[in-house]
């Protein structure tokens, strides 16, 4: 049950969302079924609408800054809809964490600071590896005289050889939050229930079941 003073931040990533008000409503409605019942008092909000690209990125939330100061000045905790509306970027939610502002994500109210940040990394890795696969798999595709678009087989090898990459990437990443898991003395079942929790997917974007998580470990073995 949420009690204390908070402050809440939206962010939209286009114009033409933040005039309409597309995905703003959401969040609201994801923020204050967070906040139902308690002693609890939202002081103020702000929205944001931009792009959220580049290393400069909390430079460029003017929006984002204010709510902070808020925070400050209030002794009030920031909140969000959910993490990926600040950023999918370690260095960021880093920097954020290192401004000793006490925020939580609606979405995932039960996740520490440790927590936070490993969910960064998951999917700053997944919105980089997006990129990557399709680049190489195009790359890959035209270096061995495929022409893009046709159909046959021999066209799916490149693909098939990409995912099959990504997926043993995908995997290695793994491998210090299973091990940390492991540490913990968590079951796997356990071990699930966290992942999903967090939001951190499977390879092909799904929740995680025991069975999924049985054949990562014994990649990892």
């Amino acid at each position: 049950m949420a009690t204390g003073k908070f402050i809440s931040y939206f962010r939209v990533s286009t114009q033409k969302q933040g005039q309409s008000g597309l995905g703003l409503e959401a969040q609201q409605a994801a923020v204050l079924n967070y906040l139902n019942g308690g002693q609890w008092e939202l002081a103020d909000e702000f929205v944001e609408v931009e792009t959220g690209k580049g290393s400069d990125a909390l430079d460029r939330r003017p929006q984002l800054k204010a709510a902070i100061d808020a925070c400050r000045k209030q002794k009030a905790t920031l909140i969000i809809a959910k993490l990926d509306r600040l950023a999918r970027n370690v260095h960021f939610i880093s920097g954020l964490l290192e401004t000793g502002v006490e925020f939580v994500c609606a979405d995932m109210p039960q996740a520490n600071k440790v927590m936070l940040q490993m969910y960064s990394v998951m999917a700053e890795w997944e919105r980089d590896q997006i990129s990557a696969r399709t680049k190489a798999a195009l790359q890959a595709a035209k270096a061995r005289g495929v022409v893009l678009g046709a159909a046959g087989a021999a066209n799916l090898k490149p693909n098939i050889e990409a995912r099959q990459q990504a997926a043993a990437e995908f995997t290695g990443k793994l491998r210090g939050v299973i091990e940390g898991m492991k540490a913990r003395g968590l079951t796997q079942r356990a071990m699930c229930n966290e992942l999903n929790e967090l939001g951190i997917k499977t390879a092909r974007g799904g929740s995680w079941s025991q069975i999924q998580l049985q054949r990562v470990i014994e990649k990892l073995a």
